[in-house]
């Protein structure tokens, strides 16, 4: 691994690294990390850097240290950390206002892509799922962004629907008319229609 750049904070810099390190070794929430002393060799940095990079991970919900165990990697099941950064940055109505209208303006986009990437056979199957199936507005709407084919899109969304979620706004749930209304009318391939019947779903007047 590369060592971690002097201009800024050490541990910052090695909380950067151990991310890096989760991901490329595919660790999973109850997997183990390497003890410090590894850690320190691998990212070449003192033992104290690596505790104290190991500490902010742990505050975050990201990690769970065990007595006599060692450090390993938690189940975020629970969107804890999603819940803490949303005490911090949600504080105000504009950003709350603003991760809606960011999580709408992406389902859109995401609409878009599928009238020019989705198949019919794909949009057929999903019309017939959410016409037969019970699910919730976010695992209809997750089915949208997977089938845009955008990766980053889905990331992006995902983000911004856990913190929607923790806003807790009340909102009239959709009807299955309203589901099945939208993947009509891509499935004509009309961007016209696909906005109106999106409009009509979110009960939106300007997007």
């Amino acid at each position: 691994m590369s060592k971690p750049n002097s201009d800024s904070k050490v541990y910052v810099e090695i909380v950067k690294q151990l991310r890096l390190l989760i991901e490329k070794n595919h660790l999973k929430p109850g997997d183990k990390l390497p003890s410090e002393r590894e850690l320190s060799e691998r990212l070449n940095v003192g033992r104290s850097s690596v505790r104290e990079g190991l500490r902010a991970l742990e505050l975050l919900g990201l990690i769970e240290t065990r007595r006599g165990e060692g450090t390993f990697i938690r189940d975020f099941e629970g969107h804890q950390l999603v819940q803490l950064l949303s005490t911090f940055i949600l504080q105000d109505d504009k950003a709350k206002k603003d991760i809606m209208e960011t999580k709408y303006l992406i389902e859109i986009d995401c609409l878009w892509l599928n009238m020019y990437k989705a198949t019919d056979n794909e949009l057929t199957e999903l019309k017939v799922w959410a016409e037969t199936a019970t699910y919730t507005d976010d695992e209809f709407f997750l089915k949208v962004v997977q089938y845009a084919k955008n990766h980053l899109f889905l990331r992006i969304w995902t983000i911004l629907k856990d913190y929607y979620n923790s806003l807790q706004i009340a909102q009239e749930t959709p009807k299955k008319t309203d589901y099945s209304q939208l993947i009509e009318a891509l499935l004509n391939r009309r961007e016209s229609e696909v906005r109106e019947a999106y409009r009509t779903l979110r009960k939106l007047s300007n997007i």
